[in-house]
């Protein structure tokens, strides 16, 4: 033990804890495994195991109907077949084998609600596999969704089916680059959420910015996309714009802030969520007001930042637009979003900025929600997660320290996380 301080549609406390390090085990005893990379600091009554290290950049996780995890190796591996052994106290790896060899594959996973078809992402398309989750094997590759490839930049096609619509996916597909000045007509299929008929593109691929139904826009990467077990609502993790100007001030560094948006029910085809923009490339949320010299302002609203010169006129034009329902500390880069069995915490991966001195994000954290699905945070807060696994050297990253990722709930509501760039599989306790 080492310690660290129907279908809808056609188509913060204390810190400290132990993290505890194991690899495969037999008779009950806890199996053992190499050092955590880096060191980290836990908040108070969490603790973690590393289940495996030495993958490849190491993306997005998914269960089997097995208990099976399946994750996504960014940059030449593919998918990723894990099986564990469980006896109650601890959970190990048994086996590890390739399923899918794609270099092309960098991010999106997804199970049918049967856990027979597999669908997996990469940067120009959706395909899908047949997938048998006791012999470990993909098979019968068919793409259902095409033409995707961005310019530059934002490669990610994060992927979600809606439990209560096992037939329809949701797709997130980021800007061409920081400001995408195409991505202000919905017709580029850029900076858009989009929901797919999975029936339908099955029998007809379709092309991304043209098939589907656009669900969200002005979303400028929503790497993270949510769903709340418990009312079927949808949120997505959104990721700033960089170099941020307000009349000729650079305030960039702690502004805009990273957004968690709130999109309803996909069932909710004529409410006002349904196809709404949420502001990209126009419009931004304040998070650090002092720098801005807009009066007034309160964290979490919408200001205008295009062109040279920003005027409180064209910030009220940012009205129209859905603000964020709460914000975050500018260019943390959030990658994923997952909400416990009840509802009760949503946690948040935060790949880490580039973009801002001293670094920051890096970490996991804690969400709380309401039982009326709503965050317990009003939407001007600047405390709304809980640091729960952070680096403990921030001025090492983000060469030197591990990079939240993917993150997948298992049964038992324990909490799997992944780090691309130590190559490691976390799995959380006391969450």
């Amino acid at each position: 033990m080492i310690l660290f301080s129907n279908p809808v549609l056609s188509l913060l406390s204390g810190v400290t804890t132990v993290l505890l390090l194991v690899q495969p085990h037999a008779n009950g005893q806890a199996c053992n495994s190499p050092a955590a990379k880096y060191p980290a600091t836990f908040a108070g009554g969490l603790s973690a195991k590393v289940l495996i290290n030495g993958l490849k950049n190491p993306r997005s996780l998914r269960f089997d109907t097995l208990g099976n995890l399946l994750v996504v190796e960014q940059g030449g591996a593919g998918v990723r077949q894990i099986k564990l052994t469980d006896d109650g106290t601890n959970v190990c790896v048994a086996s590890s084998k390739q399923i899918i060899a794609d270099n092309t594959l960098n991010h999106g996973i997804e199970l049918s609600a049967d856990g027979k078809t597999l669908y997996v992402s990469s940067v120009n398309n959706l395909d899908q596999y047949t997938y048998d989750a006791a012999a470990g094997t993909a098979t019968n590759k068919k793409t259902l969704v095409n033409s995707m490839k961005n310019g530059g930049g934002h490669l990610t096609r994060t992927l979600l089916i809606p439990k209560a619509y096992p037939d329809l996916i949701l797709m997130g597909r980021g800007s061409d680059g920081n400001v995408d000045q195409g991505a202000k007509q919905t017709s580029s299929g850029r900076s858009q959420i989009r929901l797919f008929n999975l029936t339908q593109v099955a029998a007809t691929p379709v092309a991304y910015a043209t098939g589907g139904t656009l669900f969200a826009w002005g979303l400028r990467n929503p790497v993270g996309i949510g769903e709340n077990p418990v009312t079927g609502e949808i949120w997505s993790i959104d990721q700033g714009e960089d170099d941020i100007k307000r009349s000729g001030k650079d305030v960039h560094n702690t502004n805009p802030g990273e957004k968690l948006n709130f999109h309803g029910l996909v069932s909710d085809t004529k409410g006002p969520l349904f196809g709404a923009n949420y502001g990209y490339p126009e419009c931004v949320p304040a998070y650090d007001t002092s720098v801005l010299g807009i009066s007034g302002i309160k964290t979490g609203e919408m200001f205008w930042v295009e062109g040279t010169t920003q005027t409180t006129t064209q910030d009220a034009n940012c009205k129209s637009r859905i603000a964020p329902r709460l914000v975050f500390p500018a260019h943390n880069s959030p990658i994923d979003i997952k909400f416990n069995k009840d509802g009760s915490r949503a946690y948040v991966t935060w790949h880490g900025s580039w973009d801002r001195n001293p670094p920051d994000g890096y970490r996991l954290d804690r969400v709380e929600f309401l039982a009326s699905g709503q965050p317990k945070e009003p939407s001007t807060s600047t405390q709304s997660g809980l640091h729960v696994m952070s680096n403990n050297n921030m001025g090492s990253c983000p060469g030197s320290c591990f990079r939240p990722s993917g993150l997948a709930f298992d049964s038992k509501d324990r909490l799997f996380m992944t780090s691309d760039s130590s190559g490691e599989i976390f799995v959380l306790k006391g969450t």
